[in-house]
């Protein structure tokens, strides 16, 4: 009876240790997949300033900055301009300060206009000085945003790193769980072990199975999140991308006091506040100038041109004073032939014209102007609309003296000066706060070091641990639960030593952006 049980009880525990049917095992890779595309730190800094939106947005600010210091060279020239006109006139009678003018015909107009002024003034002949501060400032932004940009870049590209050899960590974890499984089984199958120990395996295994797959996921996302800084997309999935950079492990030996010298002179905030504060010191003389005087000097050259529609009217009404005319030459005939002698001693046909209506202008007949100068009369009318009559050259120079505006100068100067005094103490919070952050960063990289060794010295304990503990249980004197605690604390010093060491890298990455330059 005693046999049949433990013949039972044997074929239910090897039951116990085989898998379920219908049950899914997962397929994690334990080897990491060859990349298809490896990507330099050089490769991912040069693509962040070639894609990276924010930073373009940045770059884009140049082109205005170098336009403004070309149009302030420019208002120092004179403006030229050139214009012209057409109009039409209707006939009729319009009124214009008490007087009426009666147009007798309508009539089509046209003219033009050449301009040259200039206006000097003393914030005209500081614009070149207060732009070029202008533009040093927003080139030293774009400066500071490309030393932003590399450190995002660079921290990120640690931080993939980072996540990558958390994975090798938990692919490492997941062997040895592997391997401790099988020696469990095995054990178990020559009963040295207890069923409790497979289980404790198995157990263990698929939590590292888990981490595994957790630590993949956040290997990608640190992989995209990488792509999105650079402001690139790659033609392959990021699980085959792969970083190909590597980071040595050297013991830091930077000097204090030569780091902060050199952020003093090199930190981009810095030099961007830095060159803020010139430029106001630039807007604060441009509004002093104000109060002296301006010159303004104008030169112009005008056309105009007026040509009559109705030629009927045009030429009727040189008719009738040719008319006039005639009817007062020969008046004046007869004034002279009535003199005592018939005319004016001396003069030729005693004075008097020969011919009247051909003297004002009309044919024979007295009813019509002479064909020449009825054709010259409508040549001279056909101007319309390029044959221009030149208007009288017009230049004009100014001398302008400000006396009193109503205080209007004052506020600009106050607040010329106001914002000065702001860049000077904006200048100085922020030399305060990159000694800060240097010696801050400095002393975080002291300490970052002094934690590799020790995590360093941890994960050396904890392997040693992990084989005394394999070790006694395959010797039958240790417990499935001594392995995997073990192990446990081999994956968690393993991690942390990774941690330790990328935590390392990323506070040198974190001083040079205080410093404002590389120091590796």
């Amino acid at each position: 009876m005693n046999r049949r049980l433990s013949i039972g009880l044997g074929l239910a525990l090897a039951f116990c240790t085989a898998p379920l049917a219908g049950q899914v095992t997962p397929q994690i890779p334990l080897v990491r997949p060859a990349p298809k595309v490896t990507i330099s730190l050089a490769e991912a800094l040069g693509q962040g300033r070639a894609n990276s939106p924010a930073y373009r947005q940045v770059l884009n600010d140049a082109g205005p900055a170098g336009v403004a210091v070309r149009s302030a060279w420019g208002a120092l020239l004179p403006t030229f301009g050139v214009g012209g006109n057409i109009g039409y006139t209707g006939e009729g009678k319009s009124t214009f300060g008490g007087e009426t003018f009666n147009q007798v015909s309508a009539a089509l107009t046209s003219g033009y206009g050449v301009q040259l002024d200039l206006r000097l003034s003393g914030s005209t002949i500081l614009g070149p000085g207060t732009e070029k501060a202008t533009q040093r400032a927003v080139e030293e932004d774009i400066a500071s945003a490309g030393i932003g940009l590399n450190n995002d870049i660079t921290v990120q590209y640690l931080s993939v790193l980072q996540a990558a050899a958390q994975t090798d960590v938990a692919r490492q974890q997941v062997r040895r769980n592997t391997d401790f499984l099988e020696l469990a089984q095995a054990r178990f199958q020559v009963g040295q072990a207890t069923l409790l120990d497979v289980r404790q395996a198995e157990v263990t295994k698929g939590q590292s199975e888990v981490q595994l797959l957790v630590a993949v996921q956040t290997e990608n996302e640190a992989k995209l999140e990488l792509l999105r800084r650079m402001g690139v997309e790659i033609p392959v999935s990021v699980t085959e991308m792969a970083l190909s950079d590597s980071f040595a492990l050297v013991e830091p030996r930077f000097d204090l006091q030569q780091l902060l010298k050199t952020a003093d002179a090199e930190n981009p905030t810095l030099r961007a506040l830095r060159a803020r504060e010139d430029a106001s010191r630039a807007s604060q003389r441009s509004a002093k100038s104000q109060y002296l005087p301006s010159l303004s000097a104008t030169a112009a050259w005008q056309g105009y041109t007026q040509e009559f529609t109705n030629t009927d009217l045009l030429l009727g009404g040189q008719v009738n004073s040719a008319k006039v005319r005639a009817a007062n030459c020969t008046f004046q005939n007869d004034l002279i032939g009535a003199l005592p002698g018939g005319g004016i001693p001396g003069y030729p046909n005693g004075g008097q014209v020969p011919d009247c209506k051909a003297f004002a202008g009309l044919d024979a007949t007295g009813e019509a102007l002479n064909p020449e100068l009825e054709q010259a009369l409508l040549a001279r009318n056909n101007i319309w609309p390029m044959e221009f009559n030149s208007q009288p050259f017009r230049a004009n120079l100014q001398i302008s003296v400000p006396i009193f505006q109503g205080f209007s100068r004052n506020l600009d100067v106050a607040r010329a000066n106001a914002a000065r005094e702001d860049a000077e103490e904006s200048v100085r919070a922020r030399r305060l706060q990159v000694r800060s952050d240097v010696q801050g960063r400095h002393l975080g990289l002291e300490a970052a070091w002094q934690a590799t060794l020790v995590q360093s010295s941890n994960r050396n304990a904890a392997r040693e641990q992990l084989l005394l503990a394999q070790e006694r249980f395959r010797l039958g004197s240790g417990n499935a639960l001594e392995v995997t605690d073990a192990q446990a604390a081999v994956a968690r010093a393993e991690g942390d030593y990774v941690n330790a060491v990328y935590a390392y890298h990323k506070a040198i990455a974190a001083l040079e952006y205080a410093v404002g330059r590389p120091l590796r």
